[in-house]
């Protein structure tokens, strides 16, 4: 596997990518085109002010160290915890509180209305806590039964 760049971290711990012709851009930024849907396809490397620098069409083809450093600076920027089970919830009306397990770890948050569950596509949810965390639910149809039943109580 050849790439036209080099990336590697400076001193600083930011990224620094080498292109073709030897000219280094210091503190480079991945950025998904599609971060749901196809979150490792068409990935955007820029500069900090959004001047694209290079393309990534899949992450898998690039060499091991490459992706290691554009995945570690993904998800360092990007917060969004997968809801794996919903355990509870404070009441059916908002605001309330729900207790979920996720991709990251058990935690509560607040609902404060309806609206702050939103469809992605026919299969998948982003929920909107009060703090503006997203928590994304990958496949509605597919999460667990006592999860399935609490959702459909706010879709």
């Amino acid at each position: 596997m050849t790439t036209s760049f080099q990336l590697a971290r400076n001193s600083f711990r930011q990224l620094v990518l080498t292109d073709a012709n030897g000219v280094e851009h210091v503190d480079v930024r991945p950025v998904r085109a599609f971060p749901i849907q196809s979150p490792n396809d068409g990935i955007s490397l820029v500069k900090e002010n959004g001047a694209e620098l290079a393309w990534i069409d899949h992450l898998a083809d690039l060499p091991a160290a490459i992706r290691d450093l554009i995945t570690e600076e993904l998800e360092g920027r990007e917060f969004m915890p997968e809801i794996i089970k919903i355990v509870s919830v404070t009441s059916f009306a908002t605001p309330c509180t729900w207790h979920v397990q996720t991709d990251r770890g058990d935690t509560n948050f607040v609902l404060k209305g309806d609206e702050d569950i939103r469809r992605i596509g026919k299969d998948s949810l982003l929920i909107s806590d009060n703090h503006g965390i997203l928590f994304f639910v990958r496949n509605m149809f597919e999460i667990d039964k006592h999860s399935r039943k609490i959702l459909d109580r706010f879709l």
